[in-house]
């Protein structure tokens, strides 16, 4: 365990025995500072829901953005992801911080087992899930079977398909679901996603397993519409959200050890600008989430507003062309209290919106839709206008790109979900510019960290030729 896990715990077990009866617990956490002898299967789920949630939104800002023409640096002179310059070591972060906590969360899965605690398990093997679901689709083929396994002396280990990946990782959800017992509750401390609401847990974790077979659901092989369909058709066995409040959105209070992932939250801002992709989408919908999102644009003197304008993403370098200062991103976003959004219940309705596009389920997709758009406003404190589904440009219209476009805006924040999503679809379209590079071409995924290249030769170099290559272009399996 790391120091920074245990300083982590030490003031989340004082503020959690501050509203209950946990001194036994706290005795043994807190044999030494600095080293956890014996864990709880509760005593990494919070610090796993935090630093995971507290990275990925993080990541959300510095990659997602900027591949996805929400944000992007501003001045920019050269390169960048904006203009698709993807580096070598662009994904280093994602593997590294992901593979830690997977261990932890194995950890976690084996204290649940040992202590026969159903729902505890249950949330482990949805956490594991999720994590492996973001780390496969980001890169591919991946270690999972053999990951995690240093003190059975496997240093090595081999590669997974992500055929592979997701055939178990969609069992572990299926499995989870059979396994929670809202009537048993949660005894080992409190969980600061859901504060022990196991039946939220449940939503959770099937609301996951429909993001991650709509994601496969061009591969035959997992049969995977059918299975969308027995979720949905049977709510009393799989439930999902049906409300924001039962969504996976965590709520960083700024009390620690819940505190903003930026450690300056000016550093939001400073530098960085609307895309005219996102922004201009949300003043054609006359959208109420703008000024949650953005400041307003002004004239060059810094004073004068001129409503909300951004910047094309990709543009040829040149700032000087622009007679503006363009929206930047608000600040209040990453100001504690804020929220880490690990899935919303909106996704949820254009999943559904989806199915019953594509006939795949008998229900409405207007409705859907709506509910989807209307989730997705509320869930950042704006209202909703009596007359926003009025606007030619906000009311559904029968077709697959409406309900993504508002997908992609309802995605904000949420990891790299409006890449993986476009991937799988192919929208919104993205507008082109002479600036960018990679043959304007939006990369499909991360290269293996040089250290896997170097430390792990013979399993890479097997994924990287069943694969394809390992290049930013390399289509990942359940892509078209």
């Amino acid at each position: 365990m790391t120091t920074r896990i245990n300083k982590f715990l030490a003031v989340l077990v004082v503020l959690t025995c501050l509203n209950s009866s946990c001194t036994d617990d706290f005795e043994e956490i807190n044999i030494n500072p600095n080293l956890i002898e014996k864990i709880s299967p509760g005593t990494l789920l919070n610090p796993i829901i935090y630093e995971v949630s507290s990275f990925n939104a993080t990541r959300s800002n510095s990659f997602t953005f900027d591949l996805m023409q929400v944000a992007l640096p501003f001045p920019s002179a050269s390169g960048g992801v904006h203009r698709y310059d993807i580096g070598e070591s662009a994904g280093n972060s994602t593997w590294n911080t992901y593979y830690r906590w997977l261990a932890n969360i194995k950890e976690m899965q084996a204290a649940a087992v040992a202590a026969e605690d159903p729902n505890y398990e249950a949330i482990a093997l949805t956490l594991n899930a999720w994590v492996y679901s973001l780390l496969t689709d980001a890169f591919g083929d991946v270690p999972m079977d053999e990951a995690s396994r240093g003190d059975e002396k496997i240093f090595y280990p081999a590669f997974n398909t992500q055929q592979e990946v997701y055939t178990k990782i969609l069992a572990d959800l299926d499995r989870a679901n059979a396994l929670y017992n809202t009537a048993g509750g949660m005894v080992y401390g409190t969980d600061i996603l859901y504060n022990n609401n196991v039946s939220n847990w449940q939503r959770f974790t099937n609301s996951l397993r429909l993001r991650l077979l709509l994601r496969v659901s061009n591969k035959a092989e997992m049969n995977a519409e059918t299975r969308m369909a027995e979720i949905v058709n049977n709510p009393e066995a799989n439930p999902v959200f049906t409300s924001n409040e039962q969504a996976a959105i965590l709520k960083i209070t700024g009390i620690p050890p819940l505190i903003s992932p930026w450690g300056r939250a000016v550093d939001f801002r400073t530098g960085r600008a609307a895309s005219a992709f996102f922004i201009d989408h949300l003043n054609a919908l006359n959208d109420p989430r703008r000024p949650k999102f953005f400041g307003e644009a002004t004239l060059t003197d810094g004073k004068t507003k001129v409503g909300y304008k951004g910047i094309p993403s990709g543009f040829d370098s040149n700032s000087a062309q622009f007679d503006f200062s363009p929206s930047s991103p608000n600040i209040a976003l990453v100001t504690a209290p804020m929220i880490a959004v690990l899935m919303s219940y909106a996704e949820v309705e254009f999943i559904k919106a989806e199915l019953a596009q594509k006939n795949l389920i008998a229900a409405d997709a207007k409705s859907h839709y709506e509910k989807g758009v209307k989730a997705a406003i509320a869930q950042w404190g704006a209202e909703v206008p009596a007359d926003y589904f009025e606007n030619p440009a906000a009311a559904y219209d029968g077709s697959l790109d409406r309900i993504m476009l508002q997908k992609y805006l309802a995605l904000y924040f949420t990891d790299y979900q409006q890449w993986f999503e476009y991937r799988r679809t192919g929208l919104p379209v993205l507008p082109k510019t002479e600036g960018m590079m990679n043959n304007q071409q939006v990369p499909v995924r991360f290269r293996y960290p040089a250290n896997v290249q170097q430390m792990n030769g013979e399993n890479y170099t097997k994924a990287v030729e069943r694969m394809g290559g390992d290049d930013i272009n390399i289509k990942v399996w359940w892509e078209k």
